[in-house]
């Protein structure tokens, strides 16, 4: 194919050994690859925990500092797409699917199976369940891709650098360097981190609308009718990425955004009102309150306690770190003609925000069912909650149709946003790559999700993910001192 660089046979290589190895040998994929992640937890959990609070202390200093004012393009460039789009596009490509079903799991899983701190069940476990969850999704998770998406922005709009991670470096290392082995090898990292996250998401999301199927409709959760799903979705994605960035993701992106609001909305209603904004309003301020303490706890004299914190804060902090090259490169590209201020506050917070209050409706809504004894939403699939909380209230079967049809969209959006990243990093940086290797790389991570799914070796591929995500966190960092060096020389120190 033309255009495509030695990346895009490195990243092909890389992904087809590990899914032949988690398709002949899945369970050893996963033995292998949970050994090396549980290492991790254990050895590195300091360190993730200070680098993530380093990246959003990094985030707040550049926005309020003189370079705030630099503008992620020419000085007479404008916004490619309006405020609204722009967020809609970006929280569609950063937290898409995922929210919609962790919003009712991962509070009810707080409070009732596997608590930070209180016993399961108790008042104080359900106050933590929903604290955690704004925690695990909200500035810290935006600040590692916001960190990746400024540097990147800067560089291709600004500097008129090519749109790849290697190229942020050149500051560091030199050009020769970066446009050498080590340069291919750091973007063949972004390109496998991609594929991988993107395959298991992908995999994952599929089980999610069969799974939503079956609870509605009782079809069956079989490989047949998810490999269907798959091939569907895959149609949809590669007719939007067809249609350009302009028009399909931007387009899916804004109808998405006003139907889960839509959702958000009826549930919030018919739901336990009062209860939802009393609790959104007390785990705000505890989110508040203890944050630097959440920010940096370890629990070292407690090996319950740390063990959840292995398990679930340094699992989504090393996640989102291996999701920043995907994420990060996407919001690069749609955010030319922003300044560094306006960029960034409005990567922290306002998905933040949208997040907590997604939590809260959802998530509130599943603990009052089993708080009061009316669904054990606990001992429902992380693909089924979502359903099992909203079949408990007015309008469920509705809310449930339209649940679907936002994890389908959001799939799409997935997948579409993922095949322009591995289409620029894979074409030395082209901002609107051709078709043909979009559609390439649309293929491949459908191909990729339903052979491992077949083969049961999605724990695997999430697995290796984590792994990559260690050497990706030094590149983030090196890349905030790459983007500090360069504003720097042109603004000089601050005054």
């Amino acid at each position: 194919m033309k255009n495509v660089t030695n990346v895009f046979w490195y990243s092909i290589a890389i992904c087809l050994a590990v899914v032949i190895w988690g398709s002949t040998a899945p369970t050893h994929l996963e033995e292998v690859s949970a050994a090396v992640t549980g290492f991790i937890s254990v050895r590195f959990g300091w360190y993730y925990l200070l680098i993530v609070v380093l990246m959003l202390a990094f985030c707040i200093y550049i926005s309020f500092s003189r370079y705030g004012r630099v503008k992620l393009g020419k000085e007479h460039d404008k916004p490619e797409f309006s405020l609204l789009t722009w967020f809609a596009m970006l929280f569609s490509a950063g937290m898409g699917m995922g929210l919609v079903f962790w919003t009712t799991a991962e509070p009810i899983s707080h409070a009732f199976i596997s608590t930070p701190t209180a016993e399961p069940g108790s008042d104080e476990a359900v106050k933590e369940g929903l604290q955690y969850s704004f925690f695990h999704w909200g500035v810290h998770a935006w600040a590692v891709y916001g960190i990746v998406a400024l540097v990147l922005a800067y560089f291709k709009f600004h500097k008129d650098a090519p749109g790849l991670i290697s190229a942020t470096l050149v500051p560091i290392f030199g050009e020769k360097s970066m446009r050498g082995l080590a340069g291919k090898l750091i973007d063949t990292l972004a390109v496998f981190a991609t594929v991988v996250g993107v395959a298991a998401t992908l995999g994952f999301g599929s089980a999610q609308i069969t799974g939503g199927l079956s609870f509605l409709f009782g079809t069956p959760e079989t490989f047949r009718v998810q490999l269907l799903v798959l091939v569907i979705a895959t149609g949809l994605f590669i007719i939007s990425a067809w249609s350009g960035i302009g028009r399909g993701i931007k387009y899916l992106s804004n109808i998405n955004m006003g139907l889960a609001t839509v959702l958000l909305l009826m549930l919030f209603i018919v739901g336990p009102t009062l209860y939802i904004l009393n609790m959104f309003t007390s785990t705000l301020g505890s989110y508040l309150s203890d944050f630097f303490d959440m920010s940096l706890r370890l629990a070292p004299l407690d090996e319950e306690n740390r063990g959840w914190i292995n398990a679930w804060t340094i699992f989504y902090w090393a996640w989102w770190i291996s999701w920043a090259p995907f994420v990060g490169i996407f919001i690069a590209r749609i955010s030319k003609g922003r300044t560094v201020k306006e960029f960034m506050l409005g990567v922290l917070l306002v998905p933040a925000i949208v997040c907590f209050i997604f939590f809260a409706v959802f998530g509130v809504s599943a603990l009052n069912l089993e708080q009061n004894g009316i669904a054990a939403i606990s001992e429902f699939s992380v693909e089924t909650s979502t359903f099992g909380v909203l079949a408990e209230y007015p309008l469920g079967t509705l809310m449930s149709m339209i649940t679907i049809v936002v994890v389908a969209i959001f799939f799409i959006t997935s997948a579409d946003s993922a095949t322009f990243v591995l289409g620029m990093l894979s074409t030395n940086g082209l901002l609107n790559p051709k078709n043909s290797v979009k559609i390439t790389w649309g293929l491949t991570q459908s191909a990729v999700a339903a052979i491992i799914v077949y083969f049961g070796g999605t724990q695997g591929l999430q697995n290796m993910l984590i792994i990559a995500a260690l050497p990706f966190s030094l590149v983030i960092l090196l890349m905030g001192g790459a983007f500090y060096k360069s504003v720097r020389a042109e603004y000089g120190p601050r005054k």
